[in-house]
C-alpha cells in the first residue's frame, strides 16, 4: 500500500515522503514488544551496591550500576518473600509464594511443569535464554537456550550444563576457563550475537557471585588492598544482645573460624576456595578478631561484586554498539539481600532489613523515567507480572504478584499496605518465621519448628515475638515488643498478619493471640 502512494505521488515534495517514511518506521518500532534482559546477583545486597546511602558507598565499584540508576528507576523497598537462594528464584519465575509453588528450602526443586515467566513469553513469540546460576535442579524449563551451573557451581573455572549433556543433580556439563562472571557475561553476548535478530528476546543473565566464598578475578587482588572500611552501627552486637532479639543468628565469628579451618589444610584446591588464604586471628581479643574479620569478609564481597558490575559495563557496552539499548528493558537486582557484619551477621535468612531487602533498579529509554526512586513496597512475586505487563501480556491467574509498571512510570498505582513473609528453612540459630511490614513498623513471629520440611531441624525452639519501628529505628536495634507504648499497635499489626496470611493461602502455622505485653 505505501509503495502505491509513492509511485502515485513522484512529484510530492521528497522531504515530506522522509517524513512519512520516518513516522511509519518509528510507529512501526514503538509498536514491537520490548527486549527484556533480567540480570541477576547472587546475595549482592543492597549496602554493597553504592547508591543506597549506606556505610560502604564510598568503597564499591559500581559503574555498571550507576549507568543503570542514572538512566532508570530504582526500588527502596523491593522485598523478597523468603530470604533464601532456591525459593526466591523460584518465586521470581512462578510469581508465588513458597506456600504455593512448593519450593520452600535449599533441598527443594522447581517442577519443570511449573508455569513460569519464561514459557509464557516463549509462548508469545519471545526467544528465551539462561544463562548462569540456575539452582533449581531440575532441568529448566521455558527456555529456548540454557547454559547453567550445576548447583552452587565454581568461581574458577567453572562447569556448565547445556541441553545437549543435561544430567539432574550436579553431573553432568562441561568445564569452560576462567571467572565464573567473567564466562557467564560472554556467554550471554555470545548468545545475543546469535540469536534470530527478527524477534525480541528474554535473556536471565544470572552471576554466581557474590555467593560465599567471595572469591574474586586477580584483577582485584589490589582493590581496597589498604583501605579501613567503615563499621555497621550493630557490628559489635554480642550475645547476650543488647537488641532485644530472640535468636543468636550467624554470627560473623563462625566465617571467621571456616577461613581458619580452611588455612590449615596443605593446599586450597577445592571447589570452595576462599581468597586471601591463610588467616590468622592470633594473639586479638574478642573485639579485634570481629573487627579484622569484618574487614576481610568486606573486602572479598565488594571484590566479588566488582567482578558482576565489570560484566554489567560489558553488556551494557555491546547494547549500545549494536543499536539495542533504546527497546530493551534491563532489570538488575539479588535474589535477596544479605548481612555484611550488621547485627555481628554474614549470610541471610532473617526478615531484617539487610536480609529481606533486594536492591532492585530498571532502565527503558522509551517510557521509564530517569534517575528516579520510588518507595512502594513491592514483592519479588510482582516481578514476573511486572516483565510480562512490559511484553504486552496479561498475567496468569496463577501469580500472586501484580505489575508495578505503574509506580515505576508515575501512573496511578494502589500501593500494598503491607507485605508477608514467611522463612521456613529451621534451625536452632535461624528459627523458622514469618511476619508483616508496613512501611513503618514490622511484627515478626518466631513459631521455631521445621514442620517436616526439607533440610530443617527437628529441634524446636522456644516461640518469639519481635517488633520494630522503622521511622525511630530503621536499622532494627531495638526489638520493641514489650514496650507498652506500641501495645495498640503491635495488636492491630497482628490482626493484620492473620489477614495477609489467611490471603495468601499460607494454612500453616497458627498465629497465636497476643494477651499481654
Amino acid at each position: 500500500m505505501f509503495h502505491t502512494f509513492i509511485r502515485s505521488y513522484k512529484n510530492f515534495p521528497s522531504f515530506l515522503i522522509a517524513l512519512f517514511v520516518f513516522g511509519s518506521c518509528n510507529l512501526q518500532q514503538e509498536k514491537s514488544p520490548p527486549n527484556i534482559l533480567f540480570i541477576m546477583a547472587d546475595d549482592h545486597t543492597s549496602q554493597a551496591w553504592g547508591i543506597y546511602n549506606g556505610v560502604l558507598d564510598e568503597y564499591v565499584k559500581n559503574n555498571g550500576i550507576k549507568y543503570l540508576a542514572d538512566n532508570g528507576t530504582v526500588l527502596n523497598n523491593m522485598f523478597c518473600t523468603n530470604s533464601i537462594c532456591v525459593p526466591s528464584r523460584a518465586s521470581i519465575l512462578t510469581g508465588q509464594y513458597s506456600h504455593l509453588n512448593g519450593v520452600y528450602t535449599l533441598s527443594d526443586n522447581l517442577n519443570p511443569d511449573s508455569l513460569n515467566v519464561a514459557k509464557i513469553l516463549k509462548k508469545n513469540g519471545y526467544q528465551t535464554a539462561l544463562v548462569g546460576k540456575w539452582h533449581l535442579k531440575k532441568e529448566p524449563s521455558g527456555f529456548d537456550f540454557y547454559k547453567v551451573l550445576p548447583g552452587q557451581g565454581k568461581y574458577n573455572n567453572p562447569v556448565f550444563k547445556t541441553k545437549e549433556n543435561w544430567e539432574d543433580g550436579y553431573k553432568g556439563g562441561k568445564q569452560e576457563p576462567g571467572f565464573s562472571a567473567d564466562v557467564i557475561g560472554d556467554s550471554s553476548i555470545e548468545w545475543l550475537k546469535k540469536r534470530k535478530s527478527k524477534k525480541p528476546f528474554f535473556l536471565m543473565t544470572h552471576f554466581k557471585a557474590t555467593h560465599e566464598p567471595f572469591d574474586y578475578p586477580e584483577r582485584h587482588n589490589e582493590f581496597l588492598k589498604n583501605t579501613f572500611i567503615q563499621e555497621p552501627e550493630s557490628l559489635y552486637d554480642f550475645l547476650p544482645s543488647n537488641s532485644g532479639r530472640s535468636f543468636s543468628g550467624q554470627q560473623l565469628e563462625i566465617l571467621t573460624n571456616r577461613w581458619l579451618n580452611f588455612s590449615k589444610k596443605e593446599n586450597y584446591d577445592s571447589d570452595v576456595k576462599y581468597p586471601g588464604m591463610p588467616f590468622s586471628v592470633d594473639g586479638l581479643s574478642k573485639k579485634q578478631i570481629r573487627s579484622v574479620s569484618y574487614q576481610k569478609f568486606v573486602k572479598d564481597f565488594l571484590r566479588c561484586a566488582a567482578s558482576i558490575d565489570d560484566n554489567l559495563e560489558k553488556i551494557i557496552s555491546y547494547l549500545k554498539k549494536t543499536n539495542l539499548i533504546e527497546n530493551t528493558i534491563i532489570i538488575y537486582t539479588s535474589d535477596q539481600g544479605y548481612f555484611l557484619g550488621e547485627h555481628g551477621f554474614f549470610d541471610k535468612r532473617m526478615m531484617y532489613e539487610e536480609s529481606s531487602r533486594m536492591p532492585f533498579v530498571i532502565s527503558y529509554p522509551r517510557s521509564i523515567p530517569k534517575s528516579k526512586r520510588i518507595d512502594d513496597l513491592i514483592l519479588n512475586i510482582d516481578i514476573p507480572s511486572l516483565i510480562l505487563d512490559y511484553a504486552g501480556i496479561s498475567s496468569p491467574n496463577s501469580f500472586q504478584g501484580k505489575s508495578f509498571k505503574n509506580a515505576i512510570e508515575s501512573k496511578p498505582y494502589q500501593s500494598r499496605e503491607f507485605i508477608y513473609y514467611r522463612y521456613w528453612e529451621h534451625s536452632p540459630v535461624r528459627p523458622a518465621h514469618l511476619g508483616i511490614r508496613s512501611n513503618k513498623r514490622k511484627l515478626i513471629y518466631f513459631y521455631g519448628e521445621g514442620l517436616d520440611k526439607k533440610n530443617t531441624s527437628t529441634e524446636k525452639t522456644a516461640k518469639a515475638w519481635e517488633f520494630y519501628d522503622l521511622e525511630k529505628d530503621p536499622f532494627e536495634l531495638k526489638n520493641e515488643f514489650n514496650n507498652p507504648l506500641y501495645k495498640d499497635e503491635i495488636i492491630s499489626l497482628r490482626e493484620e498478619l492473620v489477614k495477609i496470611k489467611n490471603s495468601t493461602k499460607d494454612q500453616e502455622t497458627i498465629v497465636p493471640e497476643i494477651t499481654e505485653i
